[in-house]
C-alpha cells in the first residue's frame, strides 16, 4: 500500500536527498499551454466566455455569475446549526492570530533633520480562489478572507466553480461562510477561467452581468489543481499571487514513541484530499513503520474515499522513510520541506524547534493537522512542492506591502551631498550628484 525507502547507513548529501525523497509529479509547464487560450478568451470576451467554459467545465451554465447579494445572503439561514458554530469559531480563532500578525510602523532618525519611515499598506483589492472539485473549502474561505481583512484590504472577491446540483451557484456552504465574513461579491467561476477574470477583470454580457462582470484585483490567493496553479503562473507580474499551490503533502517525523495509529491517520486524512496528496513518514523505528503499514490497511479500508486514499499512498509521492536516528530524520525532513509536518517525538518540542523548512509544524501527539485545517488559529494555505524552504504560508503579511517614506532638512541633505557626489561620480551617474547640488 506504501512503500518504504531505507537510508539507514547512508550517507547523503541535500542534492541526493531530493532526488531519492518522493514528490509528486506535476506538469506545469504543460498545464500551462493547456490554459493559456483559456487566459486569452476571457480576457477577449469577458462573461460570455466564462459561461461557455462552465458550462463546459463544470456541466452547468450560470444564469448569474456574479452570485446575487440576497443569494449569498440567504445561504446563513440554511447552514446546518452545528455547522455555523464551528465556523464562527475557526473564524474567530483565524482572527485572533491574523490580527496579532499585523506588523507595526516605525521610524528611524538616521541623522538629526533625516529621517527614514517605513508604513505598511494593504493592497487595494484582492480575488480569494476556492476550490470547488473533488472536495468544496469553506474553510479556505475563512483562511484567505480573514487573513485580507486582518490587513485592512477594502475589496474583497471570492470566486468558487458553479455546481450544478445547486443551480449554477457555488456550494451553499461556501456561500453561507461569506455571508459570515461580510463578503457579499462572490463569483461563480471555478477553475483557470476563474483567476483570469481576477486577474484581467471581465466585461458583462448578458443584463443581469452589468457592463462590468468584475473589476480586476491586485492580487490572487487560493489553492486549485495544477490548472489553477498554471494560470496563476501566466498572470503573475499582472497581479501579485500567493503561490503556485501543488498537491497537498504531509511529513510525519516519528520516533518509537508515536502511536501507531495517530500516525496512520494523520497519513489517511492527508490522502484522502487528492489521488496525488502526499503522504511521507520518517522514521528511525522499524517497529513503528510496520504497526503503521498495519494500521493503513484497516484505516483505508473502512473511510469514505478508500480509492482516492489507497491511490496517493500507493503513488510515488508516498512512502516510509527509515533512517538511523532523530537526527538524520531532521536532515531528511529539512530537505523535503513539507507543506504540513508532524513531530511526534519524545520532547517533541524541542525537536520541532531544529526544524528549518516547513509550511507549518504540528507538535505532538494532540495536534494533527486536521486541527490547522480547519480550528487551531494558523493559516492552512501552505506552501507545496518544497516551496517552504524560501516561503511562507498566508497570512496578513501576503496582502501588505512596505513602503518606505524618506524626509531630509536642508541641514541633513547637505551634512551628506559631497558623500552623494562622490558615489554618484564613481558609478559613472554625475547627474544624480548635481540633482543634490542644484539643492544646496
Amino acid at each position: 500500500m506504501i512503500t518504504r525507502i531505507d537510508l539507514r547507513g547512508r550517507s547523503l548529501s541535500r542534492r541526493d536527498l531530493l532526488e531519492v525523497l518522493p514528490r509528486a509529479e506535476v506538469d506545469v509547464e504543460h498545464a500551462a499551454e493547456v490554459v493559456a487560450p483559456i487566459l486569452a478568451a476571457v480576457r477577449e470576451r469577458g462573461a460570455a466566455e466564462l459561461r461557455d467554459l462552465a458550462e463546459r467545465f463544470d456541466g452547468v451554465r450560470p444564469e448569474h455569475l456574479r452570485v446575487p447579494a440576497d443569494v449569498v445572503a440567504a445561504a446563513v439561514d440554511a447552514l446546518d446549526p452545528e455547522v455555523r458554530v464551528a465556523l464562527e469559531e475557526t473564524i474567530r480563532r483565524v482572527r485572533s492570530v491574523h490580527a496579532a500578525q499585523v506588523p507595526a510602523d516605525f521610524t528611524v532618525e538616521v541623522a538629526p533633520g533625516a529621517q527614514v519611515r517605513q508604513r505598511w499598506i494593504p493592497v487595494r483589492r484582492v480575488g480569494l480562489y476556492v476550490p470547488g472539485g473533488l472536495a468544496v473549502y469553506p474553510s479556505s474561505v475563512v483562511m484567505n478572507v480573514v487573513a485580507a481583512q486582518e490587513a485592512g484590504v477594502g475589496s474583497l472577491a471570492v470566486t468558487s466553480p458553479p455546481q450544478k446540483d445547486n443551480g449554477g451557484l457555488p456550494d451553499p456552504v461556501v456561500l453561507a461562510t461569506c455571508a459570515l465574513l461580510g463578503v457579499d461579491e462572490v463569483y461563480a467561476v471555478g477553475g483557470a477561467q476563474a483567476v483570469a477574470m481576477l486577474a484581467f477583470g471581465a466585461a458583462g454580457t448578458d443584463d443581469v452581468d452589468g457592463e462590468t462582470l468584475c473589476e480586476p484585483v491586485d492580487v490572487v490567493t487560493g489553492p486549485g489543481n495544477v490548472y489553477v496553479a498554471a494560470a496563476k503562473r501566466l498572470v503573475r507580474g499582472f497581479v501579485g499571487i500567493d503561490a503556485e499551490a501543488g498537491p497537498t503533502e504531509i511529513a510525519v517525523l516519528a520516533d518509537g514513541t508515536a502511536d501507531a495509529v495517530h500516525v496512520a491517520a494523520d497519513l489517511v486524512s492527508q490522502a484522502e484530499h487528492d489521488p496525488l496528496a502526499a503522504a511521507v513518514l520518517v522514521t528511525p523505528s522499524v517497529e513503528l513503520a510496520g504497526a503503521v503499514e498495519s494500521k493503513l490497511v484497516d484505516l483505508v479500508g473502512a473511510t469514505r474515499h478508500r480509492e482516492r486514499v489507497m491511490t496517493a499512498l500507493a503513488g510515488p509521492q508516498s512512502a516510509i522513510v527509515l533512517v538511523d536516528d532523530l537526527d538524520a530524520g531532521l536532515v531528511v525532513v529539512n530537505a523535503y520541506g513539507a507543506e504540513h509536518l508532524e513531530v511526534q517525538t519524545a520532547d517533541a518540542a524541542d525537536v520541532a524547534e531544529r526544524v528549518t523548512s516547513a509550511g507549518a509544524i504540528f507538535v505532538g501527539p494532540f495536534s494533527p493537522v486536521s486541527l490547522g485545517d480547519y480550528m487551531a488559529g494558523s493559516n492552512h494555505v501552505l506552501p507545496t512542492g518544497g516551496c517552504a524552504h524560501f516561503a511562507s504560508g498566508l497570512g496578513v503579511h501576503s496582502f501588505l506591502r512596505a513602503v518606505q517614506v524618506v524626509e531630509y532638512d536642508a541641514d541633513a541633505l547637505r551634512e551628506v551631498s559631497a558623500r552623494i557626489v562622490a558615489l554618484a561620480e564613481a558609478e559613472g551617474l554625475p547627474a544624480h550628484g548635481e540633482a543634490v547640488q542644484a539643492r544646496l
